[in-house]
């Protein structure tokens, strides 16, 4: 009987072993939370996904420091960017729970503050930032297509700004949503908080243009390797100085465009494309902000 005792204990032992082995074990192996933006590059275009379907890509907080680094990330060979979606829904704005009176008014600044600076950096970087929408591009995330250089979308694709509805207008989307749109539309558009459709929004110039959902990606990396095909810094000069020229009246548009034209042709890209076009063969870009001769 006790030898028997003593192997039933024994055997209780090496259970419990077993039992305390397994459960550090479980601990241990925790599965990792997904990333809220998947980054991916490949001969200078780089996707940057949002992949927070299960929240319809809300524009969190985390969200967007996500997004704002993978960006930001390792940008010199860096020649267009592409953002996308997982889900149906490309993204349905802020994450209102975080807009809560618990969060506090610190907190909710913090909030428009990070996504002030991830719309602007879209139009800052110097290279293209292409959106590839199909599905739902909501408040914020409409704000996100409207800051996007260009906008490929599916005919399914939707646009509104229904903060109104939920009694918080859409001043922020409105920026960028604004310089997009006629103002009639954009007014229509955050009064009413009604969606319009992907031909509309083509129509209005919200988006640059509407594809077939089995060619969106074929269509978006078309005109990104298009970008692909020209200089660099010809490029980043182009797009800096298309946004600043847009923000001053016409007289001193043309002053600048006209000042940049002419930085333009002392780059050393800018003398190759033009001798090239008269030699009649491809421009060979040196793809570096270098002086042709002195200004």
């Amino acid at each position: 009987m006790a030898r028997n005792l003593f192997y039933r204990a024994a055997n209780i032992v090496q259970l419990s072993r077993f039992t305390l082995i397994v459960g550090s074990k479980s601990l241990c192996t925790q599965i990792p939370a997904e990333p809220l933006t998947v980054r991916q590059q490949n001969n200078g275009i780089r996707s940057i996904t949002l992949n927070n379907p299960k929240k319809r890509n809300a524009l969190s907080l985390s969200m967007l420091e996500s997004l704002r680094g993978n960006i930001l990330a390792d940008i010199d060979d860096l020649r267009v960017i592409v953002i996308s979606a997982k889900g149906p829904v490309f993204s349905s704005g802020h994450d209102l729970k975080e807009l809560t009176s618990a969060q506090g008014r610190d907190y909710h600044f913090k909030v428009f503050q990070a996504c002030s600076e991830v719309m602007t950096l879209i139009q800052d970087i110097p290279v293209p930032v292409i959106a590839m929408v199909n599905g739902v591009a909501t408040a914020a995330g409409c704000q996100l297509v409207a800051s996007c250089d260009i906008a490929v979308v599916t005919e399914k694709s939707t646009f509104a700004t229904p903060g109104v509805n939920v009694g918080l207008f859409c001043s922020t989307p409105a920026v960028a949503i604004g310089r997009a749109v006629p103002k009639k539309v954009a007014m229509e558009m955050l009064f009413t908080g009604s969606p319009i459709s992907a031909q509309d929004a083509l129509l209005h110039g919200l988006v640059s243009k509407v594809v077939p959902e089995e060619r969106l990606e074929e269509e978006t990396l078309a005109i990104a390797r298009w970008v692909c095909q020209a200089s660099r810094p010809v490029v980043a000069l182009g797009k800096a100085t298309f946004h600043r020229q847009m923000a001053q009246g016409r007289d001193a548009a043309y002053a600048i465009a006209s000042r940049v034209m002419v930085d333009n042709l002392a780059l050393r890209d800018g003398q190759e494309g033009i001798r090239a076009f008269i030699e009649k063969r491809k421009p060979v870009w040196t793809n570096k902000a270098e002086k042709a001769h002195d200004e």
